[in-house]
């Protein structure tokens, strides 16, 4: 039973994470659209930077903005925090269901660093914390009083993380790492910086004082950044079910590039809720990204073969790798440890299911190297070069 209920806790336990994801990115995308739609006018309240007419569900809204804060707190206030403290603790509980207890299969790749499941999970939390640490001391550098040439140096400290990544783990746990830290960072954003702005922001007006405006510009500056790293965070998290973005030779560049991608996309949008000129030259950047994406992922596996690819493969060779690599866990009755039930339903115990499932074998073990995960079975470069071969010569 026990592999059926660590299933069943994975899959409530991400259900849990999609939905407060859900909630947080729309109560991002939402504060960040009001914030850029907010336009002044005459007769405003004191201390009021803009307001926002809204309609939604048959009724109509006035949203207004205080620079600062208002002149005084309103009998209710309304926290939004936690969102983002539920998405992180339930990505981390996944992480901790899928990739601590599954260390052997999903985090250490022999090839790539062969370390004990407890290294690796010490290098994932020493990833996070660590990773954290630096952006955040970033951000309080005198990089921090420049947005631009700040965002630069995330963006060069996240791809160097990535890079670094690809050499402690398997190609999966590399990217999804890089997403869990970005999600860290963002998450930590509220915990660290957001939320206790406000507080003291709230804390001196029930003093009687005015509110330091440093603390509110601070706090802008870490939601701004959450904002752009939004669909990044998004595309890394679901990498982990796409070998082509996770399981080939370039994946770190792949996270450079999905970066790009996705704070473009964000800008488009950003400065049309501004009101400023639409910036269209932001979906030939994208389109451009995902062609070099495309291309990357068809570079190969890390460990590609020095050995010419065959010119004409037989099947019974291509059952052989199969049936010695695969089957153990992809079969009826899995003999694996800690596998219930066959990966997906792909079955791989049969002339006829090896035959049936050829375009997941290409894609999973012969032009990335996402199966066997970390090569637990240890397929050589040269049995996938094969499978591609094999599946290459097969009718389209």
């Amino acid at each position: 039973m026990e592999p059926i209920v660590w299933e069943w806790v994975n899959f409530l336990v991400r259900w849990l994470h999609v939905i407060t994801a859900i909630a947080w990115i729309g109560s991002s995308f939402y504060f960040i659209h009001l914030d850029l739609s907010l336009r002044r006018r005459d007769g405003l309240p004191n201390g009021v930077a803009g307001e926002a007419w809204q309609v939604h569900g048959g009724g109509f809204y006035n949203m207004m903005k205080y620079t600062v804060a208002p002149p005084e707190l309103p009998e209710k206030l309304t926290w939004f925090k936690w969102e983002a403290y539920a998405t992180w603790l339930s990505g981390f509980a996944l992480l901790s269901v899928l990739y601590y207890h599954g260390a052997a299969l999903y985090m250490i790749d022999p090839a790539v660093l062969d370390i004990p499941w407890w290294g690796a999970v010490l290098l994932s939390l020493g990833a996070l914390g660590l990773g954290w640490h630096v952006y955040d001391r970033l951000c309080k550098s005198p990089l921090g009083k420049d947005d631009v040439k700040l965002a630069a140096a995330g963006f060069v400290f996240l791809v160097l993380v990535a890079w670094g990544l690809s050499h402690l783990f398997s190609g999966r746990a590399a990217m999804l790492h890089v997403g869990a830290l970005i999600g860290t960072m963002m998450s930590a954003n509220v915990f660290r910086i957001i939320i206790p702005n406000q507080t003291k922001a709230v804390a001196a007006m029930k003093a009687g004082r005015v509110p330091d405006p440093a603390l509110g510009k601070q706090a802008k500056q870490r939601s701004l950044h959450n904002n752009y790293l939004t669909l990044p965070v998004v595309f890394l998290m679901i990498s982990n079910h796409y070998p082509l973005a996770f399981g080939t030779r370039y994946s770190w560049v792949i996270v450079a590039v999905g970066l790009v991608v996705g704070a473009v996309i964000r800008h488009f949008f950003n400065s049309r809720h501004a009101g400023k000129p639409t910036p269209w030259w932001t979906w030939a950047v994208a389109a451009a990204g995902v062609a070099v994406i495309v291309g990357l992922s068809a570079a190969g596996t890390r460990t590609e073969s020095a050995a010419a690819a065959p010119a004409r493969v037989e099947f019974a060779q291509v059952e052989e790798v199969v049936l010695s690599r695969c089957s153990m866990c992809h079969a009826a009755q899995p003999v694996w440890e800690g596998i219930g039930v066959a990966p997906r339903g792909v079955m791989l115990d049969s002339a006829e299911a090896i035959g049936r499932h050829a375009p997941q074998i290409r894609t999973w073990a012969a032009l990335s190297d996402a199966m066997p995960p970390g090569n637990v079975t240890g397929i050589t470069p040269e049995e996938r070069r094969l499978l591609a071969a094999w599946t290459d010569q097969l009718p389209r």
